[in-house]
């Protein structure tokens, strides 16, 4: 096994780090926040998490490649200037930093992201941390099972995920709490 794919550096990576989130994983988040308005899931893929959140909200779900299917394909997330209401997505993983710093300034109100647990430790991104309005991080108590590729393997289930949201009504120290 390459240790090196757990981390995001390999070049077993799946193409455009596609590893699409399971429906519960996505339907775990909207059972705990609610977005009012319009949610922009920017990295759709095949549109599994834009699924869930139309039972929810109103959703704009785009994707640069148009090989996956659900996709409205063109609209590169990174540099668009479009506001809307909220943004959720499970960016990937070697651009999240990018997709987050983005997501805030186009968000009106809430970002929520899917990230791997250790995007806490980081000392790159400990200001943006402290200068940015996280209100919740729900951290998943069972691993979830992601794929590459959206393929059903054996090597999933090894990575802590989380959901981090940003709330711009929000002031205040960070809360974790547990999805069981």
């Amino acid at each position: 096994m390459n240790h090196q794919s757990i981390v995001g550096f390999s070049t077993d990576r799946a193409e455009a780090d596609y590893y699409p989130t399971p429906p519960q994983t996505t339907e775990a988040l909207m059972q705990r926040e609610v977005f009012e308005g319009m949610v922009w899931e920017c990295a759709c893929g095949d549109g599994r998490m834009a699924d869930v959140i139309k039972k929810y909200n109103p959703v704009y779900a785009t994707e640069l490649r148009t090989d996956l299917g659900y996709v409205k394909g063109g609209d590169d997330f990174l540099t668009m200037y479009k506001s809307v209401p909220n943004i959720i997505t499970n960016p990937p993983y070697r651009l999240a930093q990018q997709f987050l710093e983005r997501a805030l300034l186009l968000a009106e109100k809430k970002v929520a992201l899917l990230l791997k647990l250790v995007f806490l430790e980081s000392a790159s991104r400990y200001n943006l941390f402290k200068s940015s309005p996280l209100k919740t991080v729900y951290v998943f108590s069972k691993r979830q099972k992601i794929y590459k590729d959206g393929i059903e393997g054996v090597n999933s289930g090894l990575i802590a995920y989380a959901w981090f949201v940003w709330d711009k009504s929000y002031n205040g120290k960070p809360y974790i709490d547990w999805i069981i």
